[in-house]
Order: structure tokens, then C-alpha cells, then sequence
């Protein structure tokens, strides 16, 4: 049964993050900067906020009537709903982009415009993945109901030894799943949690919220360009679904590879709801950097190959990711605790499959076995 809290340790390593946090903070003070949103995040929001509305715009007009534009026009958006996930929603719903808060609920609500309602992303992500991260039963980033296994502590089942293979067409339709049906179910079982409650929020209105925003989205980038564009419907239909591809790729693998690779650890609690370490001890453990060194790729992902420094101060905006990341790199050293970090974007992607390989195939299970006979 799963449960809404784990049991962290608090009495090893305080002094790491004592240290981590003053350290951090003492930066923001000799730069004299906030920790929200600056110029160079704001020219990001607009440029990818336009790259989605743009050519969303184009073909409502009516302007855009031939089938080879109107899948370019899908084409694009798929990266500008990608853009949107990585760079502007994330921070907005973390709370960090702006100090004024209808500024993060404007700019949150964007997650819409990607097939996700808003109140459920914020479940999902801020309160079940970075608070249980890489814990089986509790961290749903990794429960994939049984079509993927990204967790040694999940049941194999004999079809995961081609996971490597399939994985990315699931990751494609990530978004669209979001859609259609991922929503619903989590409503549901987060009604049953009394997670709702926590976002002010009852079933019924979440439902009919929810409902809402999908029937708008759907009349917006699905409907409209088919009565607008002169084209015929389905292939309007597939210049959309490989909108909500694109997207899903992209989005699946920013994020895998911070968490599902061979060198991050994986959890189960113990009898007692118990982890063995603290909090960011734990986030540390279970996280992972790559391609830090090249400022385009963290630009273009929201600061997101920094998932450590993300995941120890969801706190800050993206934007300041690769400045305090020699900080906590540094500082782990000191303290002798682990700071997982990949060069390339290659290197992480490739210590992914990897991972899933041999989560499938029950090499990662012998290796585990032999591993907790031999401590």
C-alpha cells in the first residue's frame, strides 16, 4: 500500500547540508541576485513561449493550407511544447520563477498547453518525486504500471528484456498519455490519498477542472487547425500526434537520465515507512548531472542536466543551476558523498539503456544479489 510519507534520517550528515545551504546562500548575497528569474530567463520564456504559439497562430489564421506546412507547423510545436516543459512551467509550478505568485501561476498553467493538467504535474513532481525520489512504491516517476521496469525492487516480468527497445516509443507518447488518460487515474488515486486536498482542491471540481482544460486544448491545437487549415482531418491528426512525439521524446529523455542510470541507487523502505540516509544525502545518491560544461544544452533543457543542484534547491530558478553547481560539487567532496555527473548528454543516454538492459534481462538483479552477499 502505498503511502504519502517516508522516514528520512536526521541525525547523520547535518553538518553537509548545514554547510551546502550556507555556502549557497552566502553566493546569492556576494552577487547581490535573487534566486528567481532574471533577464536571461525571461528572453528564454518568450522565445519558447513563441516557439509554440507562432505556428499555432500561423494555422489558425488560415493562412497555413497545405499539408507540408501544416506538419512543419506540428513539428515545431512539438519543440516548443518541450521548451515550454523544460524551461518555463517547471519553474513556475516549483514556485521559483517569479516572486510575485500570480506570475507562477500564470506561467504554470502553461503546463496545459502540453497535455498536462497543472494540479497534477504539482503532485506528481514537487511533492512525490522530489520528496521520495528513486523510492519504489512512493516515487511515481519510476512506477510505470507494470509496461517498463525502472527499479530493481519492481517485479520483472519476461517482455522487459526488450524495454531497451521499446522504451522510446513509450517515451513518445508520454504527453499524449497525459492527455487521454493519465490525468484521470492519478485524480483518482490522489483523491483516495487525500493529495487533492493538500492543492485546495475536491474531486469533483479537479475533475470538472480537468475536463475543462482538455476539451479547450484539444479544441485549440486539434480541432481548430483541422476547421482552419483546409487539410484534410487526419492529416491534420498526424501532424498532432507528432507534435505530442516530438514533445514526449524530448521531455523522457531530459528526465531519465537525471534518476534511471547505472550509477544512481534505488530504494524500498523498511519495515518502520524508513531510508537509510537524510534527505539530501538521499538526493544524492539518486540524481545525476550531465553535459554541465556546454551552457547551449543547459539553456535549451531549463538547466536540467544540473537535476542535482534542481533537486537540492527546487528553491531556486534554473537559470542559477550552473553557477552554484562547483558549490555543491565541491562541498560533496568535502563530505566524502557521491556527485554523479556525466560529460556528455551521449554518456547519460547511454548509462540509461544500459540500466533498463539490464533491469530487463536480470543482469542488474545478479549483480544486486551478489552485491548484499558479499556486505
Amino acid at each position: 500500500m502505498t503511502k504519502n510519507t517516508v522516514k528520512f534520517n536526521t541525525t547523520d550528515n547535518r553538518e553537509f547540508v548545514s554547510t551546502l545551504r550556507l555556502r549557497v546562500n552566502q553566493y546569492f548575497k556576494d552577487q547581490k541576485i535573487t534566486k528567481y528569474a532574471n533577464n536571461r530567463m525571461k528572453i528564454k520564456t518568450a522565445f519558447m513561449l513563441l516557439l509554440y504559439f507562432i505556428p499555432l497562430v500561423l494555422m489558425l489564421s488560415g493562412i497555413i493550407n497545405s499539408v507540408g506546412l501544416v506538419i512543419a507547423m506540428f513539428f515545431v510545436m512539438g519543440f516548443g511544447m518541450a521548451g515550454i516543459g523544460l524551461c518555463v512551467m517547471h519553474d513556475a509550478n516549483h514556485g521559483v520563477y517569479s516572486k510575485n505568485n500570480l506570475v507562477n501561476k500564470a506561467l504554470g498553467f502553461t503546463a496545459n498547453f502540453i497535455g498536462a493538467y497543472h494540479i497534477n504535474w504539482k503532485i506528481q513532481h514537487n511533492v512525490l518525486h522530489h520528496s521520495f525520489t528513486n523510492i519504489n512504491e512512493y516515487d511515481e516517476d519510476i512506477d510505470k504500471k507494470g509496461i517498463i521496469r525502472f527499479s530493481p525492487h519492481q517485479e520483472r516480468r519476461s517482455f522487459f528484456k526488450f524495454q531497451a527497445f521499446y522504451a522510446p516509443i513509450l517515451y513518445g507518447l508520454m504527453t499524449f498519455y497525459w492527455l487521454i488518460a493519465k490525468d484521470l487515474d492519478q485524480l483518482i488515486r490522489y483523491n483516495k490519498r487525500n493529495l487533492l486536498k493538500a492543492q485546495g482542491l475536491s474531486f469533483s471540481k479537479g475533475l470538472a477542472t480537468m475536463l475543462f482544460h482538455k476539451s479547450w486544448y484539444i479544441m485549440l491545437t486539434l480541432v481548430g487547425p483541422i476547421l482552419m487549415t483546409s487539410v484534410i482531418w487526419w492529416q491534420v491528426a498526424l501532424g498532432f500526434l507528432l507534435m505530442q512525439f516530438i514533445s514526449g521524446l524530448i521531455l523522457a529523455l531530459i528526465f531519465q537520465p537525471a534518476h534511471v542510470i547505472n550509477e544512481t541507487q534505488f530504494y524500498e523502505v523498511d519495515e518502520k515507512g524508513s531510508v537509510e540516509n537524510n534527505w539530501a544525502i538521499h538526493q544524492l545518491h539518486t540524481t545525476s548531472n550531465f553535459a554541465n560544461s556546454s551552457s547551449w544544452f543547459s539553456w535549451i533543457v531549463g538547466g536540467l542536466n544540473h537535476q542535482i543542484e534542481h533537486h537540492l534547491f527546487p528553491n531556486i530558478c534554473h537559470i542559477h543551476y550552473s553557477s552554484i553547481a562547483p558549490i555543491v560539487k565541491k562541498t560533496a567532496k568535502e563530505f566524502g558523498i557521491p556527485y554523479h555527473h556525466h560529460k556528455s548528454f551521449y554518456a547519460a543516454l547511454k548509462s540509461h539503456f544500459s540500466l533498463l538492459n539490464q533491469l530487463g534481462n536480470g543482469e542488474y538483479d545478479k549483480k544486486l544479489a551478489l552485491a548484499t552477499v558479499a556486505s
